[in-house]
């Protein structure tokens, strides 16, 4: 087991090698191989009897006629239920109809490949999911157990589902973790605490559930609400159900977590079975795709916008008939512009897209969610023009989405950049230690500036995968800040939420975290004790303090993501997620504005229905996607770090090459290891101030001699058809996603594989100067970096005072509007005599090259010589903001000396008015 990272996947592949095993049996069983091949079987049935009791399907039972019918060498029929099961469990075939495994039950048409029906055909079956009923009961009460809940079946049922039984507390946990079909659990009051199987592996999962080690002392009659609760924290889109002989008095008041309804000491099965159906029900349900799919069905006449309504301009054409034919009519009949006939509107939704918007925010655990047709890009500068006045403080990350620097420009913000810590040796920026975001807030608090402070905004997790602490960040700004707003940028970190261990760092989850500890008499406590103890406390003790924030500080959180990069939707649809104490009363309206100003008044519905469809899926099968996703990339992981002629080329980078070791507390330096297997990666997630997402592969191809643009465009995208999208001088990033396959690891794999038997032939045929240009183009790649340069400072003109570092990005931006004001200077020439003169050349522009993607210069900041070295040490042909023909945009001697006037003009005014 300790060679998977997930139960998923090492059940399929046991199934699957006992499949190829009985078959070889059967065909030959007797002699030496045979001998091998049963003392293999053996161990693989012995191997699956741990696992294979957290799965109605083929069921302990089934499971158990397998091995018996095997010890009893009836290898044939044994080598048919196995192949029976295998088939069912490839193709999902055992979700839609009984799976006989013995020859007698099977009739000629029962063998159709049922993965080649097509997508209507399996759009029409009643969708299967499991129960898992927690009860220690002996073998007759199961079959009762489970012959009551098949009893109550009823063919106008939307959904068909089967049980499984577990005893314990700790089996229901594993259960939930390695079975992704449970969809609902039913806790009854015989649930005894421990299982019996005794397995170290197992205790991964366990660690996984949180809280596991301080239920020892509970009482057998609190096994049952305490399970409800440690539930809730590993899978809270789950339902549970607690059949209890505890009074009402006992109940009444305690946290059940995701206990939907108590019942109390009855065997109403009926209750129960709607009861489930109506909870997965309430998951399933997708208010404007359902709107949008009926309204498609009504006969209209269309008097309004859109020719391409209902598809009359397409089919009366003469000329774009294709476009009919490939994308066929049904997106043609949902499109229109009408907000009536039972749509809404996006800007003021009040029927089907507000109840869709409020199935998202349970769904990822918000106050409010919005929806967005145009990109996290918008989503940002929503949340910032909602929330930010002009003259407030921002706190950025300096590397983050160009999006956000645009958006402080619209706002009018002072902003304070923030450096994250470089990794020079990659071309790439981590993430902005917590020391570094404390030392600018305690400055500012010096200089009184404090209240001025709106908001921190940090992309969580940035592009190659970097993940914060979320909560830590949040407790110690608010210990200094107890009303500062956060912004985290999760565009690419929307997935997040549907995995255990992910979820911990998510804006939302920490949010509702924060909000319901501070509450709490022990929080209290701890903040009065630290209180005391830093009475008269320096800055330093302050930033060496693992600070604890007021009990009245006001947690206010959002989160902006991408619901297209991670999660099923259409192109461009986003989400806004809140979770802010102060948004009724104090940003509402703004941020109703906002949302005006940025959305269009004729959104796309396609996009629209795409996010509620895609948040059913994540409610109902999240888990199980996001698992298969993370286990795509260890895998990964695994076959390039132990493929010995890989490893001449390439190298996946670790925890350990990307984030400096004071920011990993718990030592974890990577996530697998040729010689120990998967490391655990819970405590670093549950402690380390900055963990990588496993989702995110990053390859180090400096070794290939070529850079990593030339090797994602040249070789992989022209020569392979693999896409990707970031690059760096000598990396690129393979993203897993939940739509990843097996079969496109494996085809990767097949191609690095190709590409470096190719560069050994090459190397191989070389002469001795070719070689040599081999290895100077490798050490360029791998040595010779320039060093990435931390953000200067904002130039006199755009700043309030030489205290603090915070600038007036708005001004400057818009002082480059007049062409007078700016002048082109040469990275050759012209640039040098500029600063050689004792001018400081400030930069009239964004300057954004691709990759990294951010920004290096933006409006008002002043050019230093670390970040000409490394302009001049680019070798990427895309760089927004400068003219290779012109050179870089910078503002004028004279424009800078009015502006410097005007500013100090409009800071004494400000000065006499608070006066």
């Amino acid at each position: 087991m300790s060679d998977y990272y997930s139960a998923i996947q090492l059940r399929a592949d046991r199934w699957s090698a006992l499949r190829e095993t009985t078959e070889a049996l059967s065909r030959e069983p007797k002699g030496k191989k045979a001998a091998a091949q049963i003392e293999k079987i053996s161990g693989l049935f012995e191997s699956l009897a741990l696992i294979e009791a957290y799965w109605a399907f083929p069921g302990v039972q089934a499971f158990e006629q397998l091995r018996r019918q095997f010890e009893h060498k009836n290898f044939a029929d044994v080598a048919f239920g196995v192949q029976r099961v295998t088939r069912a469990l490839t193709t999902g075939a055992y979700r839609r109809r009984h799976i006989p495994l013995d020859r007698d039950s099977v009739d000629t048409e029962d063998h159709d490949d049922e993965a080649m029906q097509s997508l209507e055909a399996r759009a029409l079956t009643k969708p299967y999911f499991e129960v898992m009923i927690v009860d220690n009961v002996n073998e007759h009460q199961e079959r009762w157990l489970k012959s009551n809940f098949s009893r109550m079946r009823r063919l106008e049922d939307p959904f068909h589902y089967e049980a499984v039984v577990v005893p314990s507390l700790q089996d229901a946990l594993i259960g939930i973790l390695f079975n992704h079909n449970i969809q609902a659990i039913v806790v009854r009051p015989g649930l005894i605490m421990e299982s019996k199987i005794e397995l170290p592996i197992l205790k991964r999962y366990l660690n996984r559930a949180g809280g596991i080690n301080s239920i020892e002392a509970l009482q057998p009659t609190d096994y049952g609400p305490e399970l409800c609760r440690l539930i809730a924290k590993v899978r809270p889109e789950l339902d549970a159900y607690l059949v209890t002989d505890r009074s009402v008095e006992d109940i009444a008041g305690l946290d059940l977590g995701i206990c939907r309804r108590v019942f109390y000491n009855q065997e109403d099965f009926l209750e129960l079975h709607l009861n489930i159906l109506r909870g997965v029900q309430a998951r399933n349900k997708t208010p404007f795709f359902t709107a949008l799919v009926e309204y498609s069905k009504q006969p209209t006449g269309v008097f309004h916008a859109m020719p391409i309504s209902r598809g009359k301009s397409i089919s009366r054409s003469h000329w774009i008939q294709d476009m009919g034919a490939f994308y066929g009519p049904n997106i043609f009949l949902a499109e229109t512009s009408a907000t009536s006939g039972g749509l809404d509107s996006l800007l003021e939704p009040t029927g089907p897209i507000k109840e869709a918007q409020e199935l998202a925010s349970r769904a990822f655990g918000s106050k409010q969610t919005y929806f967005a047709t145009n990109g996290t890009s918008t989503c940002n500068k929503i949340v910032v023009q909602a929330v930010v006045r002009p003259g407030d403080i921002v706190l950025v990350d300096r590397d983050c989405h160009k999006s956000h620097h645009y958006g402080m420009v619209l706002a009018g913000a002072q902003v304070v950049y923030l450096d994250s810590y470089p990794l020079n040796e990659y071309s790439m920026y981590g993430a902005v230690p917590l020391r570094e975001i404390k030392h600018q807030l305690l400055q500012l608090k010096a200089a009184g500036k404090l209240d001025r402070v709106r908001m921190l905004l940090l992309t969580n997790c940035t592009f190659d995968g970097i993940v914060y602490n979320v909560e830590r960040v949040m407790e110690e700004c608010l210990a200094i800040k107890p009303d500062i707003v956060f912004l985290w940028d999760e565009a690419w970190f929307a997935f997040a939420r549907f995995g255990p261990t992910y979820r911990q760092r998510t804006a939302m989850n920490a949010a509702n975290t924060l909000r319901e500890r501070l509450r709490t008499a022990e929080h209290i406590a701890a903040y009065e004790a630290q209180q005391a103890e830093l009475k008269d406390a320096d800055d330093e003790t302050l930033l060496n303090t693992r600070l604890i924030p007021s009990p009245g500080s006001r947690v206010r959180v959002y989160a902006t993501q991408s619901t297209h990069k991670t999660l099923t939707s259409l192109r461009q649809g986003s989400m806004i997620h809140v979770n802010d104490q102060d948004f009724k009363g104090e940003v509402e309206a703004s941020f109703h504005e906002a949302y005006m100003t940025h959305t269009s008044t004729s959104p796309n519905y396609q996009i629209i229905a795409s996010l509620d469809v895609g948040r059913r899926q994540v409610e109902l099968e999240g888990f199980e996607f996001v698992q298969r996703q993370v286990e795509a990339a260890m895998s990964m992981r695994r076959a390039i770090s132990t493929h010995p002629l890989l490893m001449k080329y390439f190298k996946v980078l670790t925890a350990g090459d990307m984030i400096p070791e004071e920011h990993r507390e718990s030592g974890v330096q990577s996530y697998y290891d040729p010689h120990q297997g998967w490391t655990d990666i819970w405590d670093c997630w549950e402690q380390d101030e900055f963990v990588l997402d496993a989702t995110r592969v990053t390859l180090l191809v400096g070794g290939t001699g070529w850079d990593g643009d030339t090797f994602k465009t040249d070789i992989l995208m022209d020569k392979y058809g693999i896409q990707i999208n970031k690059t760096s001088r000598n990396t690129v990033l393979f993203m897993t996603n939940i739509g990843t396959t097996r079969s496109s690891v494996a085809y990767l794999i097949e191609v690095l594989v190709e590409i470096a038997k190719e560069l050994d032939e090459l190397l191989d045929d070389a002469s001795i100067m070719e070689r040599r240009g081999f290895e100077k183009r490798v050490s360029n790649l791998m040595h010779d970096l320039p060093p990435l340069p931390d953000f200067s400072r904002f130039h006199d003109a755009f700043r309030t005072d030489q205290i603090t570092i915070e600038g007036d990005i708005r001004s400057a931006f818009f002082l480059s509007y007049d062409e007078k004001n700016c002048d082109y200077l040469e990275l050759e020439g012209s640039i040098n005599d500029a600063m050689d003169g004792g001018d400081d050349v400030v930069s009239a522009s964004f300057i954004i090259p691709y990759p990294p993607g951010f920004p290096i210069l933006v409006p008002g900041q002043v050019v230093s010589n670390e970040i000409l070295a490394f302009m001049r040490a680019l070798d990427v042909n895309e760089i927004h903001g400068y003219r290779a023909d012109l050179g870089l945009r910078v503002f004028t001697q004279d424009a800078l000396k009015r502006q410097a006037k005007t500013n100090a003009a409009r800071l004494k005014l400000n000065d006499a008015r608070n006066k």
